[in-house]
């Protein structure tokens, strides 16, 4: 099967949940005895040029008849006539991680065989928004892998935001709670691309000097392996304050490592929080782009011993629960395996 891809799924100074998925669902197939043949298609995804729509056309063109082809959602979503030119010889099924909510995207998932959304949360968008037919539209969510418990400050005060620093994720509603609890002891570590959005990059230094925050909260880039372990294992609270999230992959990552998560109401971040297997939530939800909100849930966490050892115990017992890459290659190899039958 083929499997094509943004171009930058493998750059290290702007990694996404969404590059990381794919990359692990291809390790994935191939442990699984699928062979898998990558193509990654230059690009601006999702705003290609007609160079990017070229080479596109040129990959898909170039697959022999009959074959399975697993298409990103940003390379899928913004070329429904690519797709459309090669629907009727090629088997075609599009991974949607962010749902684009538009006409183009909506006639780019009518001619797949197949859609596979990444939470149940973007399914039942997908599903209400464009109309398609509920057996073409599956889910496999990511996995997360196993990891020790984390260490944290045994303070609570060691928060913890993994997440590109854009408008989306939220950092200037997290600069202004954090204003709002400066009295309190805390450390804010945020890991995350900076080169995504420059200006809103540069406001929010700028806020954080005008509020005092600076020397609190570092905005340390982007991180991978051994130095995003580390930032787990030192972390309390995870605090992901975004306006929009289709899972967020980070939740699960923290609670694999038993820490509890500050996060908003929104898409499919509370599908992704989940509960402990006793019931308890392994973390608190906010309503998204209130920072008062999101500043009165950190004093609580920061105030109460008791509430945090609750959060604590629930989010060490839901790590227990959570499943790893291996069902989420599975899940999609019965999508591909049906579509190919």
């Amino acid at each position: 099967m083929h499997v094509v891809l943004p171009n930058d799924i493998d750059d290290p100074g702007s990694p996404s949940g969404g590059n990381r998925y794919d990359r692990r669902v291809c390790r994935g197939l191939a442990e699984q005895g699928w062979t898998v043949r990558e193509h990654a298609v230059a690009g601006e995804w999702p705003r290609p040029d007609d160079r990017a729509r070229a080479a596109l056309a040129g990959v898909l063109a170039a697959r022999p008849d009959g074959a399975t082809v697993l298409v990103d959602g940003l390379v899928a979503s913004a070329t429904p006539e690519v797709l459309a030119a090669q629907a009727d010889r090629l088997r075609l099924v599009v991974l949607v991680h962010m749902p684009m909510d538009d006409d183009t995207e909506a006639r780019a998932l009518t001619v797949a065989r197949a859609v596979v959304a990444t939470s149940g949360w973007t399914r039942d968008r997908l599903l209400d928004r464009y109309g398609l037919p509920a057996d073409r539209v599956r889910v496999a969510e990511p996995g997360v892998d196993p990891a020790p418990p984390a260490t944290g400050s045994g303070t609570g005060g060691a928060l913890l935001c993994v997440a590109a620093v854009t408008p989306t994720k939220g950092h200037d509603v997290l600069a202004g709670a954090l204003a709002e609890v400066a009295d309190l002891p805390w450390s804010c570590v945020c890991v995350g691309a900076l080169t995504r959005d420059p200006g809103f990059v540069a406001d929010l230094r700028s806020r954080l000097s005008a509020t005092g925050l600076a020397d609190r909260v570092r905005l340390a880039g982007p991180c991978t392996g051994d130095r995003l372990d580390a930032a787990y294992d030192a972390a309390d609270l995870l605090v992901l304050p975004s306006r929009a999230e289709t899972y967020g992959m980070v939740v699960t990552e923290a609670l694999a490592r038993g820490v509890p998560v500050l996060g908003t109401a929104v898409g499919g971040l509370p599908e992704a929080l989940g509960r402990a297997p006793g019931g308890g939530p392994p973390g608190l939800l906010v309503p998204p782009d209130d920072p008062a909100a999101l500043a009165a849930a950190l004093r609580r966490w920061l105030d109460d011993a008791d509430l945090r050892g609750r959060l604590g115990r629930a989010a060490r017992d839901r790590r227990d629960a959570l499943t790893g890459w291996s069902v989420t290659a599975s899940r999609l190899a019965t999508v591909l395996a049906g579509v190919a039958a």
